[in-house]
């Protein structure tokens, strides 16, 4: 179905100054929300985390039911940035990644009172760049492959399951009407999938969509490789989705070429209007993942900064009915951004009783 950048991640790099045209105070609170320093080192989660402190929890969970591991981070926040039950995004990394992988989301999205759980893909993570060199091709080919595609969503189900378990810590803390798929590359097309893309196959609709995912974040998404007419993947996606991309986000590994271009098809074939594109200036198809200032320089961070950001206003926007966070997003970062982001249809009912409220 799809693939990806093949580029093992590495730590976030900051330069430290703010781009011409930001306000200053804001990009300081992000610079800070952005930060690793106040997360603390994975450990097995026992008991919810009460403390004034965000958490790092890893969990090695494994499916029995496919005799699959499902590794998994969960980035918790601190009690002071929760107001009531937690709104959760689910993660899916790219071809090569890790749950490690990402983590400026993880932070940046907890630091501000939404927890996120990143979903480590064995079939397709950072064991590929492991073992014989010459065989690595065939090791990409595999791990790209429909088969792995379909593993990938039982992954996310089944971490989304086990997350929400009611003898669970967090059965209770989460709020099951926020949460969120999201992914990068390999890991978009499985929130595609998840949210409501499918093939045909033998006659019939090949799907694997999970309800309880009320919108999507999309970032870099490859086409559905194989597939001739992608409108009809895509015609069964309904929820609200952010599409982020950048100007140069170019997929280039053996034997598969993406252009730019393939990104903007993607989110043209979403046939709902509650939807946006945010594209930036510059930028490669890894200036998204944790790799560091040789992809896009200077670029590189505040791309990083700014996606975790514009992820939060998508949520105001999508379960307050509220624009205004990504208006303001908009203009803070609009020194790097290739456009303003695309209309998105806002339940204006919603709207207007929240502004009489």
């Amino acid at each position: 179905m799809a693939i990806v950048d093949a580029a093992p991640s590495q730590p976030l790099a900051s330069t430290g100054a703010a781009p011409r045209g930001l306000d200053r105070r804001r990009f300081g609170a992000m610079m800070l929300a952005a930060g690793a320093g106040s997360l603390l080192p994975g450990r097995p989660a026992l008991a919810l985390p009460a403390s004034d402190e965000a958490r790092v929890i890893d969990f090695e969970w494994v499916d029995a039911a496919r005799d699959r591991a499902v590794p998994a981070r969960l980035y918790w926040p601190a009690a002071s940035a929760r107001k009531g039950p937690v709104p959760l995004i689910v993660f899916s990394h790219g071809l090569g990644g890790s749950r490690k992988g990402y983590s400026y989301l993880g932070e940046g999205w907890s630091a501000h009172g939404t927890a996120s759980l990143h979903i480590q893909h064995v079939g397709s993570d950072e064991s590929l760049w492991q073992g014989n060199p010459i065989m690595l091709l065939d090791r990409l080919g595999g791990a790209a492959d429909e088969r792995e595609a379909i593993e990938r969503t039982r992954d996310v189900s089944f971490g989304l399951d086990r997350l929400l378990q009611r003898d669970g810590p967090f059965h209770a803390a989460i709020d099951r009407t926020r949460i969120v798929a999201a992914g990068h590359s390999f890991g978009a097309n499985t929130t595609l999938i998840l949210t409501g893309a499918q093939v045909i196959r033998d006659g019939k609709p090949l799907g694997f969509r999970d309800p309880r995912f009320t919108a999507s974040i999309v970032i870099s998404a490859p086409p559905f490789y194989g597939e001739a007419d992608l409108p009809a993947v895509l015609a069964a996606v309904d929820v609200p989705t952010l599409h982020v991309t950048a100007t140069e986000d170019t997929i280039r590994i053996p034997g598969r070429y993406s252009p730019v271009q393939d990104r903007l098809d993607v989110y043209a074939a979403i046939p709902t209007p509650q939807k946006t594109l945010v594209v930036f200036q510059g930028g490669s198809h890894s200036v998204f993942t944790d790799r560091s200032l040789r992809n896009g320089g200077p670029l590189n961070p505040l791309v990083k900064r700014a996606t975790a950001e514009v992820g939060l206003a998508f949520l105001d926007l999508v379960h307050k009915s509220d624009p205004v966070p990504l208006e303001d997003w908009s203009a803070t970062w609009k020194p790097i951004l290739a456009a303003a982001p695309t209309p998105f249809q806002v339940d204006a009912r919603q709207w207007a009783r929240k502004r009489r409220a």
